[in-house]
C-alpha cells in the first residue's frame, strides 16, 4: 500500500458557523451556552472524535475569526464521516442541533462544510472558512463537501455519497 493512500491515513474535517441572534448573555441564546457543556462532552466522549477547536474556556465560542462579534465557529476532526454523521444525527447532541433556528439567524450560504484531512492535522479556522468559501462558490468537490454529498477520501475512489441526513440540515440554511 502507499504510504498516505487509504482510509487509515485520512481523517475528516467539519467546520460549521453561524450568527447569534443576541449577544451570549442574552436570554434568547442563554439555553445554547448552558447545554454548550454538555453538548461538548457528548462529543469528546463519542467514538471516532478526535479534537475540537476550544479556548482555554473549553469552547470555541469566545473565539473571533471575524469582526462580528455574533459569529461563531465549531470545528473538529473526526476519524470518519459515518462517526461525524452518527454524532450530528443520533446522539443527544441531535435535539439541541434541532433548536438552532432558536438561536441562529438563517445564514446566507454553507455553514458547514467537510473535507479530508492527513490523520494528524489540526485545521485552522481560516483553513475551515476556506472550504465554506469554497463549498459555497463551487458547490461540493473533493475539496470540500457535506453528508448529502459526501466524497471519499484521497485515494479511494467511487461517486459522491448522499448519507440521507434529516432534511432540515443539509449545510445550508
Amino acid at each position: 500500500m502507499n504510504i498516505g493512500v487509504g482510509k487509515q491515513h485520512w481523517q475528516l474535517a467539519q467546520i460549521n458557523v453561524g450568527r447569534l441572534v443576541a449577544p451570549s448573555h442574552d436570554p434568547r441564546v442563554r439555553p445554547f451556552f448552558d447545554a454548550l457543556d454538555r453538548v461538548n462532552a457528548i462529543a469528546d466522549a463519542a467514538p471516532g472524535f478526535v479534537w475540537r477547536l476550544q479556548s482555554e474556556a473549553g469552547n470555541a465560542t469566545d473565539i473571533q475569526p471575524t469582526s462580528d462579534p455574533l459569529f461563531i465557529v465549531n470545528l473538529s476532526v473526526w476519524s470518519d464521516a459515518e462517526a461525524l454523521f452518527e454524532f450530528v444525527y443520533q446522539s443527544a447532541h441531535t435535539p439541541e442541533m434541532a433548536r438552532r433556528r432558536e438561536y441562529f439567524d438563517r445564514f446566507e450560504g454553507a455553514y458547514q462544510a467537510l473535507w479530508w484531512v492527513p490523520a494528524g492535522h489540526r485545521p485552522s479556522v481560516d483553513e475551515g472558512l476556506s472550504r465554506l468559501w469554497r463549498l459555497d462558490r463551487y458547490g461540493p468537490s473533493v475539496h470540500a463537501f457535506t453528508f448529502k454529498a459526501r466524497f471519499a477520501c484521497p485515494g479511494l475512489a467511487g461517486a459522491p455519497v448522499d448519507m440521507q441526513p434529516d432534511p432540515w440540515c443539509f449545510g445550508r440554511a
